[in-house]
């Protein structure tokens, strides 16, 4: 999959963060003037952030993915990796949504201190593989442990982690806790699946007929494929004051 699908399936296919996840981020900083959401590929969690914040820079080293930045007024957009181009002491909130294993936190950690005003808070989280139920969550986790395991980028280890092995420089709060959750259709949840690096990484080097017979062994375990089902993905997070 070339850089412009990858986004555009990441624009439609990627699941929305709760609400009450940006509620709580509001609550536990001093300042909702501007923010800075890290890693943002289309902006999932930007457009979030935009709900409580007057001002966010979006930024994602990846070209393609900053020109499927979801639209919204609160939101601007810039492709850059770590140099944010914000002024100093500028922004109370700093967000890294699943993107924190693909970073340098040393560099990152060091404009984050740069832009972020005293006191404010640094917010990353990610997602490991969702939930459904049985017997689809058993077809699913086959195919994501066996089936592609192998092609997984070693920086997924970090998600499945939590991120709790990454040192950040934070004193840290206890969030509590919170998951996504959407009702999708079996055409929704397959084109999902196909976002996944380890799927795109599978496909690339074997070609697509174990993707093929998950999808069939996945239809047949759904059932009708109009039928909305509940998909649920646990988030985990290191969120803090920057020391």
């Amino acid at each position: 999959m070339t850089d412009r699908p990858r986004a555009l399936a990441y624009s439609k296919f990627r699941p929305r963060y709760p609400r009450a996840l940006f509620h709580y981020l509001a609550t536990i900083t001093n300042d909702n003037r501007s923010a800075w959401d890290v890693g943002t590929g289309n902006g999932q969690a930007a457009i979030g952030v935009a709900e409580r914040w007057a001002r966010v820079l979006a930024t994602d080293p990846s070209e393609e993915m900053i020109s499927h930045g979801i639209a919204n007024p609160r939101v601007r957009y810039a492709v850059a990796t770590y140099d944010s181009g914000l002024p100093d002491r500028s922004v109370a909130l700093v967000t890294v949504a699943q993107a924190l294993h693909w970073m340098d936190v040393t560099l990152l950690m060091r404009e984050v201190r740069r832009a972020m005003v005293p006191g404010g808070v640094f917010a990353a989280w990610c997602y490991p593989r969702c939930r459904l139920s049985d017997p689809l969550d058993a077809v699913v986790e086959q195919f994501h442990r066996v089936t592609v395991g192998s092609y997984w980028p070693a920086e997924r280890r970090m998600v499945d982690d939590g991120y709790r092995g990454i040192a950040l420089p934070l004193d840290e709060f206890v969030p509590p806790p919170f998951d996504m959750v959407e009702d999708w259709t079996y055409e929704m949840f397959r084109q999902y699946v196909r976002t996944w690096s380890g799927v795109v990484r599978y496909v690339e080097a074997r070609g697509e007929e174990a993707l093929l017979t998950f999808e069939q062994a996945l239809l047949e375990g759904w059932g009708n494929p109009a039928v909305r089902r509940q998909v649920r993905w646990p988030l985990h997070f290191r969120i803090g004051e920057v020391r």
